[in-house]
């Protein structure tokens, strides 16, 4: 009995630690993919985000948009006639999305370039000069990959089983997997390019720098010896 005992108790917190480790592995998954903020943006400001977007992976954006009412100090929702810009660049500074759209909305892209995407929003201002010196906060999430698919839907018009669903998730889940750990090898790649490029590049500045100094040595000695011969020193 003393030994089951022991032995429980020194399973016991391996079980925990296990556990703890599965429930932050998910945490960090699912941060990864989905992300919710608001910021404060002014009359001509413009905010952009960087987000680091796998090839062929469809984005969500969806925002909505609060006045600051300096009569009751508090944000309140913004008028149907203050809308926002939305303009998304790809790693290779192409526009793919350039819209303006309400004071909410969603906006919705597919990259096909993978890397950092640039995503920026900014106020109508010929709307929003109606508040001059106000802030407006903008409440923005965005969605990546499988997560932007609403699965409830998914089951109501495919008529999908609780299993059929769940599996479908995997397949999706483990395709956006698959998605990332391509551009983890393609951003090693470019590392790899990148550190050999600099290498080549020191190695070369390198010799560019022995070869001036042989040839400042080589200046001075013949500049030294024609001083000395000019003297009569030698």
């Amino acid at each position: 009995m003393s030994v089951e005992l022991i032995a429980n108790k020194a399973v016991l917190p391996i079980m925990v630690n296990i556990r703890l480790s599965r429930a932050l592995y998910l945490v960090f998954k699912v941060s990864r993919f989905v992300s919710a903020l608001y910021f404060h943006i002014g009359e001509t400001e413009k905010k952009c985000f960087i987000e680091e977007i796998p090839d062929e992976t469809m984005i969500i954006g969806n925002y909505r948009t609060q006045l600051y009412d300096k009569q009751k100090e508090e944000y309140l929702p913004a008028t149907q006639g203050l809308g926002m810009f939305v303009e998304v660049k790809d790693p290779d500074e192409k526009v793919i999305l350039s819209r303006q759209y309400g004071s909410e909305g969603r906006f919705t892209f597919t990259s096909h370039t993978p890397g950092e995407h640039q995503i920026c929003l900014h106020s109508n201002s010929s709307k929003f000069s109606l508040f001059a010196g106000g802030m407006l906060r903008v409440h923005l999430d965005i969605q990546v990959g499988e997560h932007t698919n609403n699965y409830a839907e998914i089951a109501a018009k495919d008529k999908l089983t609780e299993l059929q669903l769940r599996v479908r998730q995997l397949v999706e889940q483990v395709d956006q997997i698959q998605k990332e750990q391509n551009y983890q090898r393609y951003r090693e790649e470019r590392f790899r390019q990148t550190s050999e490029s600099t290498n080549q590049r020191v190695l070369w500045w390198s010799i560019v720098q022995t070869l001036i100094l042989v040839a400042i040595g080589f200046w001075q000695m013949r500049h030294l010896k024609s001083f000395f011969e000019a003297k009569k020193l030698v």
